[in-house]
């Protein structure tokens, strides 16, 4: 590498930052931006290099080895790949780009062409954050239970990127540094208060498959600074302030069980970890150099890049799916109905009912209070559910078919209401009814045909195929279903057939009589 071979691309609010650096270490031969006031500025700070507003001078420069972008993150991509396709290293400002198929593309061409890429995930150089991996390693911290991070401000509010892309790529680098894992699971949430489509504030929870979990506390919309993230573990707490004097704190406190059962906060006294000095930037621009001249990967290269931008259009995608909100007027009403599900006009819906996800309630139907129906359960037209009811994760309830109060219907049972069917034969009018007592189970994936009754606290086996009426208390299972014994209101069936039964799980007693169970006494 030659004594000034490094070329710069935007210079205005952290590009200033990363010129200074580059100036100072010597290497800076030419600086570029689009705006000549900037240029004209920093010329002043730092003469004695070469300014200009013509990005393609330095991609045809062949004196120029590498290209540090700190250009505005929409035109990250854009510029990386022409460095890149030019036969320059790369060192980019984070993010790598605004979408990952562009980061793929990106590491996909430094790879083919063996250049040099390189994210600035600048605290993975903080001497702070060096320190906490070193003592979470050495197991001063024990295991990891939870992350978190804040990274809050009141200042420069951005149009071409939303706060999620803009701050959060720091702490989720860290975190996904710390754990040497990716997480299983990615959820956000935020609002957008300046700019209707630009998200100010989010909160990102992380999952992953060890058991830890955190979140990502990002926004610009912040009465003060705040940059810090915390870990929790089971010897002790660590805290890296970015804003404080001192960066890093061990906080020895304990959880420990009182008689094994009390779980009690034993707290100790916060500790002052010594933290080697250093501007993080200039360390990580370091680093860049260094592997510019070894042609060693890049501790936060472009592969490492490319897990935080899954991370971020996870946060993303999470973020599109707005989450359950219950309508102001069925509030009112006292019910709840996931925004996906439909409900037709003319249905009825008692209060307490939660309607969940791609359900659809068609016209004519009358749904009690106190049910819960599960997601993608289609009910009516005209159907008649009565209260309490359960109803399963994909199950249709067609009309015709009518559930008492306290009804379960397990995933996935089959309700039919014509007997012989045919697409092109329209038999409307031959439906059968299927009526389904007070209390009764119908277990997962079991199918009820049409034109039969499910007695009262009876219980329907998985899979099984019910073609007759089933008696009141009566188990049945198989295809087709048969008797196989009684059970109890509670659902707990009896092993042995007598003349009088007591379940052993609640007290009930019962009384088998001429193949008929009569109720003795009920305490539920």
């Amino acid at each position: 590498m030659g004594k000034k071979s490094i070329g710069q691309v935007g210079l205005g609010w952290w590009g200033k930052n990363v010129l200074r650096n580059l100036y100072q270490l010597g290497v800076l031969a030419v600086a570029c931006d689009s705006n000549e006031e900037v240029l004209k500025e920093r010329e002043k700070e730092f003469p004695g290099i070469d300014y200009t507003a013509d990005v393609a001078r330095i991609a045809s420069d062949r004196e120029i080895e590498a290209v540090a972008i700190a250009s505005p993150a929409a035109t990250h991509y854009q510029l990386a790949k022409r460095f890149l396709l030019a036969g320059k290293d790369v060192f980019v400002e984070k993010p790598l780009s605004l979408t990952l198929k562009e980061g793929e593309e990106l590491v996909e061409i430094a790879e083919t062409n063996k250049r040099i890429l390189m994210v600035g995930h600048i605290l993975q150089y903080h001497p702070g954050v060096i320190k906490l991996k070193e003592l979470i390693t050495k197991g001063e911290v024990g295991k990891i239970y939870y992350i978190y991070s804040n990274r809050l401000n009141i200042g420069k509010l951005r149009t071409e990127e939303n706060i999620l892309w803009s701050f959060a790529p720091h702490d989720i680098s860290v975190i996904l540094m710390l754990l040497e894992e990716e997480p299983v699971r990615v959820t956000a949430f935020g609002g957008g208060y300046i700019n209707k489509d630009i998200y100010d504030v989010t909160v990102t929870s992380l999952e992953f498959k060890n058991g830890v979990k955190g979140h990502v506390f990002v926004s610009w919309l912040h009465p003060y600074k705040e940059q810090k993230l915390v870990v929790v573990g089971s010897k002790a707490m660590m805290v890296f302030d970015d804003t404080t004097e001192e960066k890093l704190f061990l906080h020895p406190h304990r959880i420990q069980w009182r008689n094994g059962k009390t779980p009690v906060a034993e707290k100790a006294d916060c500790k002052v970890v010594p933290v080697e000095k250093g501007e993080p930037l200039k360390l990580e621009l370091l680093h860049f150099l260094e592997c510019i001249k070894t042609r060693r990967s890049p501790k936060t290269d472009g592969r490492e890049g490319l897990k935080v931008l899954k991370i971020l259009e996870m946060a993303e995608r999470s973020l599109a799916q707005r989450f359950p909100t219950v309508n102001a007027a069925e509030e009112r009403k006292g019910y709840f109905v996931h925004e996906t599900a439909v409900v037709d006009d003319g249905v009825e819906i008692g209060k307490g009912t939660k309607i969940w996800h791609f359900s659809h309630i068609l016209k004519g139907s009358r749904i009690g209070g106190n049910c819960v129906i599960g997601q993608n359960v289609a009910i009516g037209p005209d159907v008649t559910v009565g209260n309490g009811c359960k109803i399963q994760n994909n199950v249709s309830v067609y009309k015709g078919v009518t559930l008492e109060d306290n009804v379960f219907c397990g995933p996935s049972c089959v309700f039919t209401n014509v007997y012989n069917p045919r697409a092109f034969v329209e038999r409307k009018h031959e439906f059968k009814p299927t009526l389904v007592k007070k209390g009764a189970t119908i277990g997962a994936n079991a199918t009820i045909v049409c034109g039969v009754s499910i007695g009262s606290y009876a219980l329907v086996g998985a899979g099984a195929v019910v073609r007759k009426d089933v008696p009141d208390y009566a188990v049945v299972v198989g295809v087709p279903a048969r008797q196989i014994g009684w059970v109890c209101r509670c659902g707990v069936s009896f092993k042995d057939q007598k003349e009088e039964m007591v379940c052993k799980s609640c007290g009930n007693k019962y009384r088998l009589e001429n193949g008929k169970f009569i109720v003795l006494k009920e305490n539920i």
